[in-house]
């Protein structure tokens, strides 16, 4: 045996052991039961088209097919060659095979590159209403939280109620506390549908004098109580004291309630003074 067919048969048993290697590398990695594969993305839930929604409707290469249309009352928008074409429910993608295939059916042409994009979202939208910066009709063009939509109108004021009211176009309508929506998890920060309302009211008010160190009127918080209300009105002077407490209540009702116990809205705290 020559040198040369000895190298050769060395180098060639070299190269079959390194794949055989790594074959089986890889099928150990394959089988490996603690190994993570990579997480697929969610795939996001697509715009379902409406009356009044605009669209641009584009054939690649000719001019002369680059339309932009708003989808009438009746769900249709009208284009050149084919006419009237229905475009509400679907979505950007289903529109653009419709008109793709209209267009091949009717002889204008053979294999179109057609594009439809949304310019216009009009057909879904919440409306927000009471005291936020910029209340209004919010379009939406994909599944938002309530959080994600408080922060589309500019958040709550600062006289606004601590809770926010989201009245589902079907169902009862819901409270849910501002302070949740970002700290708290999904079921405190629902997702909103078109046609859902939220409305944000004004504070109520409660009224503390007597021996606090700052008596006036003051925003209702949910669940507020006696102990926070006294606090919430810069606590008891040097000559106060928290042991009977007066309230009178909207009805003219007057009670002593203890520490712990809730306010209401509209309650008149007296707070007195100490016996020496």
């Amino acid at each position: 045996m020559s040198i040369v067919t000895s190298v050769i048969r060395s180098t060639a048993a070299i190269i079959a052991f390194a794949v055989a290697s790594f074959a089986i590398s890889l099928a150990c990695h394959s089988a490996d039961p603690t190994s993570t594969p990579t997480p697929s993305a969610a795939p996001q839930q697509a715009y379902i088209l409406g009356p009044e929604d605009v669209v641009e409707v584009d054939v690649l290469g000719q001019t002369d097919f680059k339309v932009r249309a708003p989808i009438g009352a009746d769900g249709t928008i009208k284009l050149p060659y084919i006419g009237s074409v229905q475009a509400s429910d679907k979505t950007s993608e289903q529109l653009s095979a419709d008109i793709t295939q209209a267009l091949v059916s009717g002889g204008y042409f053979s294999h179109p590159i057609l594009s439809v994009e949304i310019v216009a979202y009009a057909s879904r939208y919440v409306t927000v209403l009471g005291d936020v910066s910029a209340p209004g009709l919010v379009p939406i063009d994909r599944p938002y939280h309530l959080s994600e939509i408080l922060a589309r109108v500019g958040g709550v004021r600062q006289d606004a109620a601590d809770y926010v009211v989201l009245r589902p176009q079907n169902g009862p309508e819901r409270h849910y506390i501002v302070s949740a929506l970002a700290t708290g998890d999904e079921a405190q920060d629902p997702m909103v549908s078109p046609g859902d309302r939220i409305y944000s009211p004004l504070a109520e008010l409660f009224y503390i004098s007597g021996e606090v160190k700052t008596p006036g009127a003051y925003p209702m918080t949910t669940g507020m109580t006696l102990r926070m209300a006294i606090g919430r009105g810069g606590g008891l002077t040097d000559i106060g004291t928290d042991h009977g407490v007066k309230v009178t209540h909207k009805d003219g009702k007057i009670d002593r309630p203890g520490l712990d116990d809730k306010i209401a809205p509209g309650d008149v705290i007296v707070v007195g003074q100490r016996l020496f």
